[in-house]
């Protein structure tokens, strides 16, 4: 290897922390990873204290310890646990999927929402509910997998489409999120079209759902995105090296040794099932992907996103925003209308920018 490619994969690599691990273990990164968690939990306790039944923090404390009536017993663990660490699932496999796609493809714009992902794992349920008259595990066809493997069906068959019809001799990130807008739209006349044909009641579960809301979430589809969280997380991080030295571009990534289109693929399926179990379990809950990466970052103070943080931020945003409306706003909001009111400014806010260079590095 020459001394100017050495050069270059040394100035590719993270300054501090491993080879395999990139970014994940610079000091300011760990500091807000950590101050992340700590955040998590804090809302997650205000999240169980928040309801229409009062409870005290000595009698959740208590009830978790086992010491509780079993009327406490029943709210703490049937009724506001699953929301809870529901929410916290949700928003960390959202944050987790969007710092990928934004990683991926070089571009804050690209998140799973804007490149049709949710939009696919979204029809894809929606067939589901409507399909199948609202049950978790339907019953006809590809619908026997039930809820989260149509989802993740749906999820996937659009990322490929997206990905295929992006490809020009390489991704262009401006290519890629102009196709996933159009496949965004034209899966969302899709999904529009199913419900008006539907029954009523089949509607308006469908309706309700494509809001983003906790409020119906269960331990068996908490379970589903836990089991996914702890299967694609550690794939992810491996990853995180890749993802420092492709912000180079495709010729000096191959160059330093990675197989780019690979690493593509392993960092898409990713998202993907992040954002199809997060959908499946909760809904669409719209701009998590894309704002929590870019705070994350931001708080950081690194070149992309890093992945636990922004993971990590993502359940702060969806715990965050769903204690708010329980706790503070009257009646039931989904917490998906709370995100859209926060991520949707943010959005306006960075296309009106003077254009950024494209890529993070």
């Amino acid at each position: 290897m020459s001394a100017s490619m050495e050069a270059k994969r040394t100035a590719a690599e993270p300054v501090e922390g491993s080879r395999m691990f990139g970014r994940l273990w610079r000091g300011r990164v760990v500091v807000v990873t950590v101050v992340c968690l700590v955040v998590v939990i804090g809302l997650g306790m205000l999240g169980i204290l928040a309801g229409s039944s009062a409870l005290t923090f000595g009698d959740v404390v208590t009830t978790l310890l086992g010491g509780g009536t079993s009327g406490q017993e029943l709210i703490v663990f049937d009724l506001r646990m699953p929301r809870v660490v529901g929410g916290i699932a949700v928003g960390a496999a959202l944050g987790l999927a969007g710092a990928l796609t934004q990683t991926f493809a070089r571009n804050p714009l690209a998140t799973p929402d804007i490149l049709g992902v949710t939009s696919g794992a979204a029809l894809g349920a929606v067939m589901a509910i409507v399909l199948a008259g609202g049950s978790y595990s339907v019953g006809a066809g590809l619908l026997t997998l039930g809820l989260p493997a149509v989802a993740a069906i749906g999820a996937l068959i659009t990322a490929a489409v997206v990905y295929g019809l992006s490809w020009r001799g390489g991704v262009d990130s401006y290519r890629l999120i102009l196709i996933g807008i159009g496949a965004t739209a034209t899966l969302g006349g899709i999904t529009s079209y199913l419900i008006n044909r539907a029954q009523i009641t089949e509607a308006a579960a469908a309706a309700q759902w494509l809001v983003g809301s906790l409020s119906g979430i269960s331990w068996a589809s908490v379970w589903a995105v836990l089991a996914v969280l702890l299967v694609v997380t550690p794939i992810a991080v491996l990853q995180s090296s890749n993802l420092d030295i492709s912000q180079l571009g495709d010729d000096l990534s191959t160059g330093l040794g990675v197989a780019v289109q690979r690493h593509r693929v392993v960092v898409i399926i990713c998202a993907v099932l992040l954002t199809a179990a997060a959908v499946s379990a909760s809904g669409p809950i719209e701009f998590v992907a894309f704002v929590a990466p870019q705070i994350a970052r931001r708080m950081a103070r690194v070149g992309r996103p890093p992945l636990l943080s922004s993971a990590l931020m993502g359940a702060v945003i969806v715990v965050g925003g769903d204690a708010l409306v329980r706790g503070v706003l009257p009646g039931e909001v989904p917490v998906g209308i709370i995100t859209a009111i926060v991520g949707a400014p943010y959005l306006i806010w960075l296309l009106t920018r003077r254009k950024e260079r494209e890529s993070y590095a």
